[in-house]
């Protein structure tokens, strides 16, 4: 079973939606599994996670309704106030829907570099952890550091990082990149999503080539049985069209067997997610 295990819904709305600026113009608009659905069958992909894109419990309950009606949905990642005092009573209510597999927080926007680490966040990934939750790590650089103690800190919870943290492929960064995803990937509670990297290159003038490097360095830290394929759908939109980005996936997987191939393309997902 061929899994997406990163992509997103919304009703767009210019208010809440601020970060999709005016260059993301093709964004700009609903995205619905009615979209999905006929674009996943084009690419043989079976299901996807659906991933939050707003921060409210309102966000997390639209993607469990929609996954009432769509099959195509086969796991969730919600947002949930993990910073509340209340975030045992929230978690309890969000048990109800089996469809929910973890939770992320849009880290990336926090200027805070110990975001991560702050006591009330940490409180809050104990909660995941005991409720047997995962949690999406988006970051930028800022917070490498944050994100190595919090994964130290918390070496029971099932981590995944989002985007192989966003390296910079459009200025050809690397070094710093590199070393951190080396440092990361000793600790074996977390996964990595090779995903979202189309959109870190230049929209207009990317090659394939632009990602190997990439994709490499991390599949070679990880191994092949942490790694998942995720696209970033919609947002990928902006740079590629969703063949476009299993392309270029595809290009930056070298030396995988047959069954390093259904692992990473499926069995990967299906197992850290618990699909």
């Amino acid at each position: 079973m061929r899994i997406d295990s990163h992509q997103h819904f919304w009703i767009f709305d210019a208010e809440r939606d601020t970060w999709i600026t005016e260059e993301m113009a093709a964004i700009q608009r609903n995205f619905l599994p009615t979209d999905l659905g006929p674009v996943l069958k084009a690419n043989g992909v079976d299901g996807v996670v659906a991933v939050q894109a707003s921060q409210s419990h309102q966000e997390t309950q639209f993607l469990v309704d929609l996954s009432t009606m769509y099959a195509m949905i086969k796991g969730v990642v919600g947002w949930v106030d993990l910073q509340s005092d209340n975030i045992q009573d929230y978690l309890e209510n969000f048990k109800r829907f089996p469809i929910i597999k973890g939770f992320r927080h849009v880290v990336e926007a926090e200027d805070d570099p110990d975001f991560l680490i702050r006591p009330s966040f940490q409180q809050g990934l104990r909660q995941l952890t005991k409720f047997g939750y995962t949690y999406d790590l988006l970051i930028r650089p800022r917070h490498y550091e944050s994100t190595l103690t919090c994964v130290q800190q918390n070496p029971d919870q099932r981590f995944v990082l989002d985007h192989m943290a966003k390296p910079s492929i459009r200025t050809k960064e690397f070094d710093t990149w590199a070393g951190f995803i080396e440092r990361l990937s000793t600790f074996p509670n977390v996964h990595c999503k090779i995903s979202g990297l189309v959109t870190e290159a230049n929209w207009k003038e990317w090659t394939i080539d632009d990602f190997k490097r990439y994709i490499n360095h991390t599949v070679q830290s990880f191994g092949k049985e942490r790694v998942m394929f995720g696209t970033d759908w919609p947002v990928c939109l902006v740079a590629a069209s969703y063949t476009d980005v299993m392309a270029i996936v595809q290009a930056g997987l070298v030396d995988f067997s047959e069954e390093d191939l259904a692992a990473f393309w499926g069995g990967n997902a299906v197992r850290f997610y618990n699909l």
